[in-house]
């Protein structure tokens, strides 16, 4: 064993467990905290909707890098993917205060988008090492991780708009650096080096047309899911066909593929995962997303009391993590999926009826704490699935597709925002988008229930 692998199995666990966290919140951090610098950033470039490409570029481009990171932590070692991603979010984020306008600024998010697409991966990877060599359970640390990504992604908006009010707009790009220093630093002296997989060329291993069909035909996806808001691109639908039946030719002919389609269409649990995430983070995001802009219009709340009742929701998300961790460790995922469903279903029932202009302030907070109760079930519910369902020679490209899935759901969400509000947020297009997540609950729960598979 070397001395780094000794080091993190013992005195160094915590700073093993510190250095994955830190790169993990990098993208949720980078997503939210962009949202309160948008008016900034339009006033300083006079630009107009195409600043919207600012968040849906970074999302975009996570969903197509996740899993060519994953690949390339498994190939050439974990470790050597952080830091890449680390290197990578450093330099782009330092260029920030130079960039003469505001396409080299989406540019930059692009950027910033491959180099936190690394983290997650690259973190479930090493994380997968670690259990195999020390023995036990990942279940708490997986917890950690989720923990961390939904506080990040709740306090992202409130750190972004303190940064911008003393320091301006560059400053949520600037935070980046102090971060990918300290992870560096601790990535250098608490990650163990691992093994790159022996045997090709690595560029020949990588599949470079698998993933460039895969790129072609996820931009195409998510593309057209993004159009639905503001007038139906139709055309990316033959070019998202013609990339999906491209990808599907070559992966069932290569002979490392990017995507093993054959071993996914036999690993069920895994598949099956990729689908319960997709559909949860769609419901997720439409809460996320769609409850903050009615409670502002058509409640008529301001901007800090909104941001008041939202908290419950994060704050519930994080503490029910801990139960859920305690948990899967007696009773496996199967009963975290069936409890977040069914009160993710609860929600989506609350947000469809009783709700409306008038409800009580008091009412609205407890709603928004019960919103909050599935997230930590269902986190930690499907990231153990999607670790114990994963092959372990694959683990990274495994997780970087549980991102992909993810951010899905979130375009997805949307996409069915738009069509369920119909304009201005009010009542009814509030009950409808509760008529959607009650929906999409229903079909989680029933599938959790019925799945018996430990």
């Amino acid at each position: 064993m070397t001395r780094a692998a000794t080091r993190t199995g013992t005195t160094a666990r915590p700073l093993f467990l510190a250095t994955i966290l830190l790169g993990t919140v990098l993208q949720p951090l980078n997503s939210s905290m962009i949202a309160v610098a948008l008016v900034s950033i339009r006033t300083e470039f006079d630009a107009g909707a195409a600043a919207s490409w600012l968040v849906s570029g970074l999302y975009i481009t996570t969903a197509v890098a996740a899993p060519a990171m994953g690949r390339l932590a498994d190939l050439v070692g974990a470790r050597r993917v952080y830091l890449a991603g680390m290197t990578l979010v450093g330099l782009a984020s330092a260029a920030t205060p130079f960039v003469p306008g505001l396409g080299w600024l989406i540019a930059i998010r692009v950027l910033l988008g491959v180099g936190t697409a690394a983290q997650y991966p690259a973190a479930v990877a090493l994380l997968r090492a670690d259990t195999d060599r020390r023995g036990g359970s990942a279940t708490g640390t997986l917890g950690l991780l989720a923990v961390s990504g939904q506080v990040t992604v709740a306090l992202g908006p409130s750190l972004g708009g303190v940064l911008v009010g003393a320091f301006g707009w560059q400053a949520v790009f600037l935070a980046n650096l102090p971060m990918v220093a300290l992870g560096s630093a601790l990535a250098l002296r608490a990650l163990p080096p691992g093994r790159a997989h022996p045997g090709g060329h690595l560029l020949r291993r990588l599949d470079i047309p698998g993933m460039a069909a895969f790129t072609v035909a996820m931009t195409a996806l998510m593309a057209l899911l993004l159009s639905l808001t503001t007038g139906v691109r139709w055309w990316l639908l033959p070019v998202f066909l013609a990339a999906l039946a491209a990808l599907v030719w070559r992966e069932l002919r290569a002979a490392e593929p990017f995507l093993d389609l054959r071993a996914l269409a036999g690993n069920t649990a895994l598949t099956g995962t990729y689908l319960r995430v997709g559909l949860t983070y769609t419901a997720f995001y439409l809460i996320f997303y769609g409850l903050p802009q009615w409670l502002e219009q058509g409640r008529r709340l301001d901007v800090t009391l909104t941001g008041l009742v939202m908290l419950p929701l994060a704050a519930f998300g994080a503490a029910t993590v801990l139960a859920a961790t305690r948990l899967e460790r007696r009773r496996g995922p199967r009963p975290l999926l069936i409890v977040g469903s069914a009160a993710l279903l609860l929600g989506g029932l609350l947000l469809a009826g009783p709700l409306h202009s008038g409800t009580a302030l008091w009412l609205l907070v407890a709603v928004s704490a019960l919103l909050g109760l599935p997230n930590g079930f269902n986190n930690v519910g499907n990231q153990t699935e999607m670790f114990r369902a994963a092959d372990r020679r694959s683990v990274g490209a495994a997780s970087g597709l549980y991102r992909t899935s993810q951010y899905i759901g979130a375009n997805l969400a949307a996409a069915v925002l738009e069509l369920t509000f119909a304009g201005p947020p009010s009542d009814p297009g509030l009950h409808r988008m509760g008529l959607v997540v009650a929906a999409a609950s229903a079909v989680l729960l029933t599938a959790a229930i019925l799945n018996r598979r430990r």
